[in-house]
C-alpha cells in the first residue's frame, strides 16, 4: 500500500504540504471495496500552530473505477473532495468528535491510509450507474427477462413500479389506509 504515515516529530511549526498518488493497489488491498482501480491525487497540507496540535486538510482528486448498479460494467467516478482534520495529542485514543482525532502522546506517527481510504469511499453515491443509454444493453437484456416488472430502457430500471391496479379499476388500499381515508372524508363532508 501506499506509504502514507505523518511523522509528528519532523514536522516545524507552520505549514508543510505532502502530495501522495493512490492508485489500484492502494484499493485492491482495502477488504471489501467496490473500487476496482482509480487513480487519484491527494493533497495533505499539515498546519502545526502549537505544541500537539495538528491541522490536517486534505485535497483529493481523480478518478475511481466502480461497477454500474445497474449492467456490472465498469464505470468511472469522479472523485472531487476535501476534508478537515484535526489531531491532538491526548491520554488515550478517541474518536468520538467529528473531524477531531485525539491520539495518545506516545505516537509518533499517524497512518493517513485509512483517512485518506474513507475520505475516497464516501464519494461514491448509494446509487452509482452510467448515464441512461450508456449500460451494457445486453446485460439488461438478460436482466430483464429474471425481474417481475418489464422495462423497456436503463431509464425505467431505476423507477418503483407503480402500484397494480385491482380489478375493480381502484388502487389496493391497506384496509387500514382506507379507514383512515374513511374518517377524513366523513369529517370534510
Amino acid at each position: 500500500m501506499t506509504e502514507m504515515k505523518l511523522t509528528f516529530s519532523s514536522l516545524p511549526i507552520g505549514k508543510q504540504d505532502f502530495n501522495y498518488h493512490i492508485d489500484g493497489k492502494f484499493f485492491n488491498e482495502i477488504e471489501a471495496s467496490e473500487v476496482r482501480s482509480g487513480s487519484v491525487d491527494v493533497a495533505l497540507c499539515v498546519t502545526h500552530s502549537q505544541e500537539g496540535i495538528y491541522e490536517l486538510d486534505f485535497v483529493c482528486n481523480g478518478i475511481i473505477i466502480i461497477p454500474c448498479d445497474r449492467c456490472l460494467d465498469d464505470m468511472e467516478h469522479q472523485v472531487d473532495t476535501s476534508y478537515h482534520l484535526t489531531v491532538k495529542m491526548g491520554d488515550a485514543l478517541d474518536e468520538s468528535i467529528d473531524n477531531v482525532l485525539v491520539i495518545p502522546s506516545s505516537w509518533r506517527t499517524l497512518d493517513l491510509s485509512p483517512i485518506v481510504r474513507d475520505t475516497v469511499l464516501l464519494t461514491i453515491p448509494m446509487m452509482h450507474a452510467h448515464s441512461p443509454g450508456d449500460c451494457n444493453q445486453e446485460m439488461l437484456g438478460r436482466l430483464s427477462e429474471h425481474t417481475p416488472q418489464s422495462f423497456n430502457s436503463d431509464e425505467d430500471f431505476l423507477q418503483t413500479p407503480q402500484s397494480e391496479q385491482s380489478a375493480t379499476g381502484e388502487d389496493d388500499i391497506d384496509p387500514r389506509w382506507a379507514a383512515l381515508k374513511q374518517l377524513l372524508d366523513n369529517k370534510e363532508q
